[in-house]
């Protein structure tokens, strides 16, 4: 490990020798992950990009990327786009990345199953604003507000979040 890393402990997310409180899935921790378990798959993730509100803030990072009003990301597992963003018009399962609510107005996409998405496996690990301190997740992790924009500021494409075995 290194201390660029982001290493989910009991205590929240440590990341240069400080720790920031977070939420993980309703599932708990697996090493199985499944579509719809509501699980935090364990092992070495690495953030792969980040989308922001570009109407509610400003870009956290030079290599952040506007949600705009169509963008959506597929969970269905029988499409050919499953955990990929997609825009709508989209008939398959999805979810809308641009939200009425805050917690998507910086979400950092993990490598979790993307891009080359086995179906079924589980979709969209993402890195988001919490809802309130310590309210699961459908699985991703989440952050109170002030720290995931200061987090945005602060780390790089490839950086690694370890979600360890035990």
């Amino acid at each position: 490990m290194t201390p660029f890393d982001l290493v989910l402990t009991p205590r929240g997310v440590r990341y240069q020798g400080r720790y920031y409180p977070c939420s993980i899935g309703k599932g708990g921790l697996r090493q199985d992950k499944r579509e719809g378990d509501g699980a935090t798959p364990r092992g070495i993730h690495h953030v792969v990009g980040m989308l922001y509100r570009a109407d509610r803030i400003a870009r956290p990072a030079p290599w952040a990327e506007p949600i705009g009003p169509n963008d959506l990301w597929s969970d269905a597992c029988d499409d050919p786009a499953y955990n990929q963003k997609v825009r709508a018009p989209y008939g398959a399962s999805h979810e809308q990345l641009r939200r009425a609510d805050p917690l998507y107005d910086v979400v950092w996409i993990t490598d979790w199953n993307y891009p080359q998405a086995t179906p079924g496996r589980g979709s969209a690990i993402f890195l988001h604003q919490w809802r309130r301190p310590h309210y699961p997740t459908e699985g991703c992790i989440a952050f109170r507000r002030d720290h995931l924009l200061q987090l945005s500021r602060r780390i790089l494409p490839g950086t690694r979040l370890i979600v360890p075995q035990r």
